[in-house]
């Protein structure tokens, strides 16, 4: 039998934990080939995830996308977000916000990762990405950017008209990694 002061405990951190802040930072690896660095075109640029709800731990079937351009509010006044979802299972609202600073190039020849953006997860938390199309892709030497790069593939490749050679992008992997700010 649970007490009425220990269920209020209980409600309370479980409340608490709910609303802590998790950033969620996404890393992508690549094999560049004469690519000095790419990265995702403008405001309205797709972040493609499959997502877990953190309260239940289920894991959305279908793909769903996070925009800097498009907002939602909360429920309660609490604000926006940029992606709002309840969770199909356990019907909590959850949600995911892009901090606009931290849309970074990819740039590493080395097949490291690093990081290109970073979510404010509130409830939810990604668990796939997608890189699909919108990327803007930069040669090494002639400074040629390609536009509309579609990595559906995990790969692209074109040529690079003014140093008259090939230029690409290939083996491109992605990870989450937890950070506290």
């Amino acid at each position: 039998r649970i007490s009425g002061r220990s269920f209020k405990l209980s409600y309370y951190n479980e409340y608490k934990s709910y609303l802590r802040t998790m950033y969620i930072v996404l890393r992508l690896s690549a094999s560049l080939v004469n690519i000095e660095r790419f990265r995702a075109d403008g405001q309205d640029f797709r972040w493609y995830l499959k997502v877990k709800c953190n309260s239940c731990g289920e894991v959305s079937d279908n793909w769903v996308y996070v925009s800097l351009e498009e907002s939602s509010d909360l429920k309660g006044g609490r604000g926006s977000a940029n992606l709002v979802a309840k969770c199909k299972f356990c019907t909590r609202e959850n949600s995911i916000s892009i901090i606009g600073d931290s849309i970074k190039s990819y740039s590493d020849e080395s097949c490291r990762f690093q990081a290109v953006v970073k979510f404010d997860c509130r409830g939810m938390e990604p668990v796939d990405f997608s890189p699909r199309t919108g990327w803007v892709a930069t040669a090494s030497d002639s400074g040629e950017e390609f536009h509309e790069v579609d990595l559906s593939e995990k790969e692209w490749c074109d040529y690079d008209e003014k140093e008259e050679r090939e230029v690409g992008i290939y083996e491109v992997k992605s990870e989450f990694q937890s950070v506290k700010s």
